[in-house]
Order: structure tokens, then C-alpha cells, then sequence
């Protein structure tokens, strides 16, 4: 019987949105001050989920202005929950073809 593998959406930054990021993010203040400390911890979850085999990690690009109207047309807070949805739809639209 195949093993089910389950995709997990990890909400992701570019180098250059970081400062803006910071300026939308209702709780940015449990980010990290800088970029290069956010990327370290990140790539780290990134690589706990891979080594453990229990998913597929994609990398859910948040754009700022974009996500900030995303969170709006769902009515969501820009703030962590809001990032963990958004990287499950952009899970969802990837595996179905719907991106």
C-alpha cells in the first residue's frame, strides 16, 4: 500500500520584503529583528519536517502588499494564523493545479 505524504506550506520571505514584512505583521514582534536570523531559523523547521519524512515543504512566498490583501479578502488578522492559512492554500493550489 503506497504511504501517504502530506505537503506542508512554510510562509517564506525575500531577502528584500523582510523590513516591510515586519511593518505589516500584526505580531511582529516574534519575529526576528533581521532577515539573515529569520532565514537561519527557518531553514532549520525546514529541515526538521524533511529529515522527519512526514512531509513535502514548499516555500509560500508572502509578497507584503499582497498578502496584506489576501488577509483582508478573507477577513484575517496579518499576523501568524494568517501566514500558517496562507501557506495551506498555496499548498492546496500547487498539489491541485490551481495556482
Amino acid at each position: 500500500m503506497p504511504q501517504e505524504i502530506s505537503s506542508l506550506g512554510i510562509g517564506w520571505y525575500n531577502r528584500e520584503d523582510y523590513p516591510r514584512i515586519l511593518q505589516i505583521m500584526e505580531d511582529a514582534h516574534v519575529l526576528p529583528p533581521t532577515y539573515d536570523v529569520w532565514r537561519k531559523k527557518a531553514e532549520g523547521l525546514e529541515s526538521q519536517v524533511k529529515a522527519s519524512g512526514a512531509a513535502v515543504v514548499v516555500r509560500a512566498i508572502i509578497k507584503p502588499e499582497e498578502f496584506v490583501a489576501w488577509c483582508a479578502s478573507r477577513g484575517m488578522k496579518v499576523d501568524a494564523k494568517a501566514r500558517t492559512a496562507f501557506g495551506s492554500e498555496f499548498v492546496y493550489r500547487s498539489v491541485n493545479g490551481k495556482n
